[in-house]
């Protein structure tokens, strides 16, 4: 059986996505749970007065749901997976390292899997003192209990702006599941990369090739392209390497495929090198398929194809007219083998410390030999 975790940077998003739809998935004799979670403010900010990581809890309060209870739906409670995207993906790994979540489930899919740094309590509170400042309210439970739903967007809001004094935190999202020492332990990628986070768990994850390359170049009056991807780490060799990776691609859109490889690719490629070493199961892809829409594999595509929803609301938006029905077919079949039987299946071997077999979905699916040795010669090396 399947558990799945939206995505919606921690912030937004709904268990009730038309994109979410468990259909395929019953039809093909998989049970299909989509949960939801506390968000923003309520599910992430570190609060003096109240448990931290909140979102987490509840995580693992679903799962425990699942537990004692899908056995009278039909589901069978010791081979459940958890899978996700985006901030999905990366509760995914956030409860690969949280030692309260063991036994809860069997296998593991992150799809995109969003995972932020720095992390710790240190950046928690800090990011609570920033609430603080810019929106006058004490980061407690007791100052916020009371409010409306509108005025804690409100304040959310104020927090995620830009701004100077934003120095030190994550670029991209503040209010994230953090190691607190407790709940979490250690910070999840050093969890899954050094640690033995995930030993005895298959794990199925991967990325889409464009995640966020949409993302648009500075304006004129923003800082120039070298300082963005400078404090994304691109300096030095790194810059150099990234420059020559990316020659045949217009600059413009350097900044955007940069926020796709920290945020996305490079993680994730830490993660499966890091299992690959110690033998652990595991099955990277990469959605490759590019959308006639705007030219990209870009960030939530890959969902209707995994759920097999070709002709829901919103599709054609994103896909085109006629996106491959053959492409549905396989990457669903191989999430029902992944979740059945913990393999996708023979055509798709795992990803080893010699071979590094990835999974390319494209309009002919193929397996390719290391695709993303310049992702990690940038990032990881």
């Amino acid at each position: 059986m399947l558990v799945w975790i939206h995505g919606g940077g921690y912030v937004a998003g709904s268990a009730a996505s038309p994109w979410y739809d468990g259909a395929a998935f019953n039809r093909d004799g998989v049970v299909f749970v989509s949960l939801g979670y506390r968000l923003g403010i309520e599910g992430f900010l570190h609060l003096d007065d109240a448990p931290d990581n909140r979102g987490v809890r509840d995580w693992i309060a679903a799962l425990e749901w699942v537990r004692d209870n899908i056995a009278r739906f039909g589901g069978d409670p010791a081979r459940v997976t958890v899978a996700g995207q985006s901030a999905g993906g990366g509760a995914v790994q956030t409860l690969l390292a949280v030692p309260s979540a063991r036994g809860l489930f069997r296998g593991a899919l992150s799809v995109s899997g969003a995972v932020t740094r720095p992390d710790g309590p240190d950046v928690a509170r800090a990011v609570s003192r920033l609430f603080t400042s810019r929106t006058g309210r004490p980061a407690t439970a007791a100052a916020l209990r009371d409010l409306r739903d509108d005025e804690l967007l409100a304040l959310q809001d104020r927090l995620a702006a830009p701004g100077p004094d934003r120095e030190g935190l994550p670029p991209l999202l503040s209010l994230v599941p953090f190691a607190d020492g407790d709940l979490v332990p250690e910070p999840v990628l050093d969890a899954l990369t050094t640690g033995d986070a995930g030993a005895g768990v298959p794990l199925m994850l991967g990325f889409t090739a464009h995640e966020f390359n949409a993302a648009p170049a500075p304006g004129p009056d923003g800082p120039p392209l070298p300082v963005l991807l400078g404090g994304l780490g691109l300096t030095g060799r790194r810059a150099a390497a990234f420059a020559e990776a990316y020659a045949d691609t217009d600059p413009a859109g350097h900044f955007g495929q940069a926020l796709t490889d920290v945020t996305f690719r490079a993680p994730s490629l830490a993660v499966a090198d890091a299992r690959a070493e110690r033998e652990r199961p595991t099955w990277l892809y990469q959605f490759a398929w590019e959308s006639p829409v705007n030219g990209q594999a870009y960030h939530c595509l890959d969902l209707p194809f995994a759920f097999d929803l070709l002709e829901a609301a919103g599709v054609e938006a994103a896909a085109g007219p006629t996106p491959p029905r053959s492409l549905a077919d396989a990457v669903h079949r191989a999430w029902v083998a992944f979740v059945t039987d913990q393999d996708p299946g023979r055509d798709w071997p795992a990803y080893t410390a010699t071979t590094r077999a990835t999974k390319i979905w494209d309009a002919a699916p193929r397996v390719e030999t290391d695709p993303l040795r310049a992702v990690r010669e940038i990032w990881l090396a």
